[in-house]
């Protein structure tokens, strides 16, 4: 598709919205004909298809991926005098959730082709008082989890996935989600697997820690008391997935593959269409299938050069502006420069990306930031 006017929007959610529509609202009028707008059937259904879809025994739906984070960390017992060591061009809810836990993020850098990080540089960040680790799956790319696992157990730390990017995506196989101690995801409507409003999980297979995780996201109420209603055996929030929430994820997921593979197909022509000279497509390691949540390049000059996309109609976006290690909450956490994190961060730029983009759009758009960088460049 292309939009009005010849316009190419980052984003549009028209498509996969329209294509559950029909199935969504008969899925609202059940809801709303039996009023159970919180947990019940249309959750735990949900939530025993996405942990099924992962490969894991369990999964918990919460309200949002920052919670899932939060949540994880202190539901394993991380807290203050702890470490996690988590890269610093992420989310800044990642780092958010770390501190929100009461314990102390631990900066790590990347590849400088995948930009993801590796076993060495989350080990050079590793302290004695690290407890955890936190690989994220940036813009729906896995970094090599096998190498990451064996280091986290070698050195006895926790692993949890930060997969709130990579829904679907996968490492030698195996599912995003299957690796960790538990693997966090948001369901935000811009995601590969979005919701209409906020909404995400946790997926997990440590029956311990989903007791846990079912009474904190319930204000910490006891959950097999006689009346647990009014019994809180430990501190907890206000973090339940809705039923309206659940409906449409149980009706997008049942697309989400073939949703993939198209933006796969449209990384396959960004990847063939973009001149390696004029800006360098985010690489990918052998083993991945990435999901591709995000289309991304780093590129020279690289805000006039989206300013001249934005002239000739083509959307894009920056993902992410800021190194978290260099935000004003959380600098006082650096403890030394992440040479790739910094040099890449003025360069990133993120194409439109999303299933129902078309391939003579994508195209264009590989064409447009191929003249543009050729002529802003003489």
């Amino acid at each position: 598709m292309t939009a009005g006017d010849n316009q190419i929007p980052f984003l549009d959610l028209t498509g996969v919205n329209r294509e559950v529509a029909d199935e969504v609202r008969t899925g609202w009028d059940e809801i709303v004909r039996t009023a159970r707008f919180v947990g019940g059937d249309a959750v735990t259904r949900f939530e025993a298809e996405w942990a099924q879809y992962c490969g894991t025994e369990y999964a918990v739906g919460v309200a949002n991926g920052t919670d899932a984070l939060h949540l994880v960390l202190r539901g394993l017992g991380i807290g203050p005098g702890d470490e996690v060591v988590v890269p610093a061009n992420t989310f800044v809810a990642t780092v958010e959730a770390i501190v929100l836990a009461g314990a102390v993020p631990r900066f790590a850098d990347v590849d400088e082709r995948t930009l993801l990080v590796t076993a060495d540089t989350l080990k050079a960040a590793v302290t004695p008082a690290t407890k955890a680790l936190i690989p994220v799956h940036l813009y729906g790319q896995m970094p090599d989890l096998t190498a990451i696992a064996t280091l986290a157990d070698e050195l006895g730390l926790m692993l949890v996935e930060d997969a709130a990017q990579a829904h679907g995506a996968t490492w030698d196989g195996r599912r995003a989600g299957s690796f960790g101690r538990a693997a966090c995801f948001s369901f935000y409507p811009g995601k590969n697997l979005g919701a209409f409003g906020d909404a995400g999980a946790v997926v997990t297979s440590d029956a311990r820690l989903v007791e846990l995780l079912l009474s904190m996201r319930d204000h910490g109420r006891a959950q097999n008391a006689v009346d647990g209603h009014f019994q809180h055996d430990v501190l907890g929030t206000n973090s339940r997935l809705d039923a309206l929430q659940a409906v449409v994820l149980s009706a997008k997921l049942k697309r989400l593959d073939e949703w993939n593979a198209s933006r796969r197909r449209l990384r396959a022509v960004y990847a063939e269409r973009i001149d390696p000279a004029a800006a360098t497509l985010v690489d990918e390691l052998e083993g991945s299938a990435g999901s591709y949540h995000l289309a991304v390049v780093q590129v020279d000059d690289r805000d006039r050069v989206r300013a001249d996309l934005a002239a000739e109609g083509i959307g894009t976006g920056i993902h992410y502006a800021a190194p978290c290690h260099l935000m004003a909450p959380y600098a006082e956490h650096a403890s030394g420069e992440l040479p790739v994190v910094e040099a890449s961060a003025g360069r990133l730029l993120s194409l439109p990306m999303f299933p129902h983009l078309g391939t003579q759009d994508a195209e264009r758009v590989a064409d447009r930031l191929n003249a543009i960088v050729a002529r802003t460049s003489r």
